[in-house]
């Protein structure tokens, strides 16, 4: 796994962090984990490469052994990334869990 921030040779970029899950109760309610303010930062400087509008960054994620594609929102000025219920049953997560998180920006 490498560390935060750390290019890649296939052209993407890693990062690790943890987090809390926290559920959003919105007209569309979701669970969530912030990403921290560091790793927000990286991928705020790069979101215009890889961003496909709105502000919304395409990623791969991984929770635990669980994989999945999904797009981070940026949210009061870090980005939040959605943990769907599939990967919630898979790792036996629930809200106010802290996990560990890998995501992967495809870099162009």
């Amino acid at each position: 796994m490498n560390s935060a921030g750390e290019e890649r040779d296939d052209s993407g970029m890693d990062l690790t962090f943890s987090g809390e899950v926290w559920y959003w109760r919105g007209p569309a309610p979701f669970f969530f984990v912030t990403v921290p303010e560091d790793e927000s930062a990286l991928i705020e400087s790069v979101s215009a490469a890889v961003s496909y509008g709105w502000g919304v960054i395409p990623v791969m994620s991984k929770i635990g052994a669980t994989e999945w594609r999904t797009s981070l929102f940026p949210r009061e000025g870090l980005y939040a990334l959605p943990v769907k219920a599939a990967v919630r049953r898979a790792e036996g997560i629930d809200e106010g869990d802290r996990v560990d998180v890998l995501l992967t920006l495809e870099m162009p």
